[in-house]
């Protein structure tokens, strides 16, 4: 828990940053640049994080590697978390900083899960109506579980609906097993 509250305290640092230079979307894809190189390449994220190489030979590394490529103000950031013995949290900024974006924006990551495969024009409709539903542009995240037979579970940061066959049946089920059989019948007499 204390990792998550720091680096959402860092997202929130570098958020601020971004909106005083009205680069949202630059900053965003720099650090994610930066924590996907970190998760992709287990030599370099051993690199950064391992305490027997001097923080002045990693910054000099991520200098040469993304120096350029990236806002300054994003590459100082990063200095600044190899400084604070934070660089093995980027991924986790990274990630807070987009849901700091997301809702600044007025988005909502969505989770859509469906039995089968469903075509585009069906993404669209869904993210149609949660946009309508959840008041705030919707982006759909479809899961294909064949277990749930049929319709959808929708699942956003507040909200589960489950629209499932399988919910249903279950539903019946329960209600066909609470049910009380009539007086005077019993299933020995049935056979």
């Amino acid at each position: 828990m204390r990792d998550e509250t720091v680096a959402k305290n860092y997202a929130e640092t570098l958020f601020e940053l971004a909106r005083r230079y009205n680069s949202l979307d630059e900053y965003g894809e720099a650090i994610g640049m930066v924590a996907g190189l970190v998760d992709q390449n287990p030599k370099f994220r051993a690199f950064l994080e391992t305490p027997r190489i001097d923080d002045d030979d990693k910054k000099a590394v991520i200098k040469t590697a993304f120096g350029g490529k990236v806002p300054q103000h994003v590459l100082n950031f990063v200095m600044v978390t190899i400084d604070k013995r934070r660089q093995r949290l980027l991924r986790a900024i990274s990630t807070s900083y987009d849901m700091l974006v997301d809702e600044h924006v007025g988005r909502e990551h969505v989770e859509v899960t469906v039995a089968r495969p469903i075509d585009d024009a069906t993404t669209e409709m869904i993210a149609e109506r949660l946009t309508r539903v959840l008041g705030k542009k919707a982006i759909p995240h479809i899961r294909v579980r064949s277990e749930i037979l049929g319709g959808l579970v929708v699942r956003t940061s507040d909200m589960i609906y489950d629209g499932s066959i399988r919910r249903r049946l279950d539903g019946i089920r329960r209600r066909m097993l609470q049910a009380k059989m009539p007086k005077g019948s019993s299933a020995a007499a049935d056979a």
